[in-house]
Formats: C-alpha cells, structure tokens, sequence
C-alpha cells in the first residue's frame, strides 16, 4: 500500500508569522481534496532550544527534536517542507527566550556567555548550536529557485507601496573597506583529489593552534580562507564617525550578525566600541566588572548600568551623553524608546536595512524622529558597491517606479551547503 503523501508545515518565529498562520488552514482545506495530509513540525528558537535540553526538562514540558526529524527528511525523495521565516537568532535575542521559556516554568540553563567549568561550556555548546544560522543548512538540501510569480507582480504593480522621492545631491553614501577586509584577503584553491584538511592559526611568535581538524574535501571542491585586520577596521570605523559628523549625514552600521554570528558580532563590537571609546576607556574596569559584551550590543551596557553604585551610573551615563554629543547623529532603529542602530546587532539586518532605506529617499530616522540623509557604514567590501550602485542610479535617475520595474529571479547553489553564507564550525 503507497503511503499517503503529507506535506509538513513548519512553526516559525519571523513576521509575518500572522500570515503564514492563517494560511495553514487554507493549505489544509485544497490538500484534503486531494488526499495530501499536512502536518506541522515546531522549529521556532523556542522550540529548538527545548529540544536540545531534554535532560532539565520535565516530562511535560519535553519535546522532539522537529529540525533534526525534518534534516533527515529532507535527504528522501519524499520530502515535502514548507520552511517558513525563522530567525536566525543574535545573542540577545537567545537570551530573550530563554527568560520568556523561563518563566513559564521550563527549567532550562542561563546562557553562560564565559563558561566557567565543562558543565557550562556544554550548555553553551548546545546553545550555539541553535543560535544564528541552525535551520537553513539543515533543511536546504537541494537548490534555491525565488520568483516572483506573475499574479503577484502583477498586484504589486497595481497596489504600489509608497516609494520616497530621491534627490541629486542627496548625501547618502555607502562606505566600506576596500582594503584588508575579507574580500581583499581571500584565497582559493581547487582541491585537486579528495582529501582531508585541517585549519590552522599561525601566530606572530610562530605558536601554532590547531583550530579544527578533519575537515574532508571533495575532489574538485573550492576551498577559500580570509581574514579582515582588526588595526585596518578601528581605524576605519574612526574615520568614518568623524566623516559623517563633518558631511552633517547619519552614523549608520549595516552587518548581518544573525546568520554571519562567529564574525559580524565582533565586528559590530568594535564598532561600538570605537563610537563610544571614551566611555569604554574611562570605565574599563567598571565595565569588565559588569561583564559587558559590546559583541551584544550597546545595549547590553545601558542594560547593566543599574548594577552600579548610583555616582558611577551618572558618571557613565555623563560620558555617554558626550559621546552623543561631540559625535555624528546615530540612525535610529526606536527613536522613541533612544534605541539607536548600535544597541543591538539583530535590529539592523543588511538586506532588509538597505533596501528599506533606499525606498526612504536614502534617509534613515534620527533622534527626533525626522528623516536624515545617512552614511551607510558596511565594513566588508565583497557586496558593498551593488548598494553603491543603486544609490547612484537613485540620485540620476531618481526612486524606482514599483508600476513599471521589473523583478530579479534568483537561483540559489545551496545543495550540499554550496553557497549557504553564514557563520559555520569553520569561521574563527
């Protein structure tokens, strides 16, 4: 007897998730029909950190581990997912469940960002795994192919979203590197027979550290490595703050510390770090003593301030307010709330920051709510200019037209995690 085809339904945590909640009963009502069974499979941040914690658990509150159960699925012919928007979750916002789970009685581990025995580097090993990019390479087994379809164009066309005028001398600008970034250092060889190899960290004295071993290469396989200069990108950073205070434009930093969340995170680190550097010089001990990570944000020092004794709170807060003061205007993700570009690294994602910034005649918020025109601060040069490049037709030729553009299809190489980007157990 042929089993019946099912069609598995995935519970995500990403807008819109009200949409792709009320069409799961539209899918079930057409299916039926035609004898196809649609089930659902939870792979939300929530339920994927349950899942590698059943050991603390209660038996009540255990669940399977629905992204393992759908990875071997996906390797079958009969495979049949509807992979919804899920987050690829920074830090914080890891941190932010864990309390929410937390609360709700689930007796799972705090995060140890410093493990300070084995025990809690191996609850922090189980938390990386389901932090940052965890669903995609387990799931995208084949290859990508986004279209839009005709319908939808169509009525995109007909119902076009608002789009900002553009001006000429619009200030708006990318910076990026250029130079000792990742792009500028790469190197490829083509693997000329199966082999294995291994990733080694070679320092000034010539100390030589093992970083991973055993990593198997096909034949014919592209291998690539790449470093950026933590000198080259401080004084990069600083150099920028002080152009966007001159040009008058918005301090803006575009990084993708979900999926890329080994390498963006340090890099938005530093960026903090430099913007606010006299703060972090003055206050350096009280600051370590706190256990602020800038990798998690600006945020994550406003957010422990109130530790403090009362006259060290005001004396950082005094700095901080310098900071903003003698520097350019940050661009706002909340301008009612004060929270700015540099307060946490997952509010400000790169392809979904840029273009919307794009359709904001080039602007982003500031402090006071109003639009300003911004400099787009992208440290790593590899896709920097394609955001170059449209600003620049913007500015000439002004907005797009939704009525009139077309569309891009866009055919993703995944299979085998080909040209799955990300952070993955081999970026250091």
């Amino acid at each position: 007897m042929t089993k019946s085809p099912t069609i598995i339904y995935t519970k995500t945590d990403e807008a819109p998730a009200l949409a792709t909640y009320s069409f799961l009963p539209i899918i079930k009502a057409f299916s039926s029909k035609a004898g196809v069974g649609v089930e659902t499979r939870d792979i939300s941040l929530a339920g994927r950190i349950l899942a590698v914690f059943p050991d603390y658990l209660a038996d009540e509150h255990k669940v399977s581990n629905a992204l393992a159960e759908l990875g071997e699925l996906a390797k079958t012919p009969e495979a049949n997912i509807i992979k919804l928007p899920n987050i690829s979750a920074s830090v914080p916002q890891l941190k932010t469940t864990i309390a929410e789970l937390q609360a709700k009685g689930y007796k799972i581990p705090d995060y140890p960002d410093e493990p300070e025995n084995d025990e809690q580097k191996a609850i922090k090993a189980r938390y990386d795994k389901v932090k940052g990019s965890a669903v995609n390479p387990v799931l995208r087994e084949g290859n990508s192919d986004r279209r839009a379809p005709k319908a939808v164009k169509e009525y995109a066309r007909k119902h076009p979203h608002r789009m900002g005028e553009w001006k000429s001398d619009s200030k708006t600008h990318v910076a990026t590197m250029g130079k000792d970034d990742f792009r500028s250092n790469e190197k490829s060889v083509t693997v000329p027979a199966a082999i294995t190899a291994r990733i080694e960290h070679v320092s000034a004295d010539g100390t030589t550290t093992v970083l991973k071993d055993g990593v198997a290469l096909q034949e014919g396989e592209i291998i690539d490595g790449t470093f950026m200069s933590k000198k080259a990108l401080l004084a990069f950073l600083g150099e920028q703050i002080k152009d966007a205070k001159d040009e008058g434009v918005l301090f803006s930093l575009h990084m993708k510390a979900t999926m890329m969340k080994v390498s963006d995170p340090i890099i938005f680190g530093h960026a903090v770090r430099v913007f606010f550097g006299d703060v972090f010089a003055k206050h350096a001990a009280e600051l370590d003593e706190l256990g602020v990570d800038v990798n998690n944000g600006f945020g994550d020092l406003v957010g422990k301030l109130a530790e403090l004794p009362a006259d060290k709170q005001a004396a950082i807060d005094a700095d901080i307010k310098a900071a903003y003061d003698g520097g350019p205007d940050l661009a706002m993700v909340d301008s009612d709330r004060g929270i700015t570009n540099l307060h946490v690294p997952s509010d400000v994602i790169i392809d979904a920051s840029m273009p919307a910034m794009i359709r904001t005649s080039g602007c982003m918020w500031n402090k006071d709510g109003n639009t300003q025109d911004t400099k787009a601060v992208i440290p790593d040069s590899s896709y920097a200019g394609l955001y170059q490049t449209v600003i620049d037709f913007c500015k000439e030729h002004g907005a797009f037209d939704p009525t009139t553009m077309g569309s891009v299809p866009n055919v993703g190489l995944m299979a085998q995690k080909a040209e799955e980007y990300g952070s993955h157990d081999k970026t250091f």
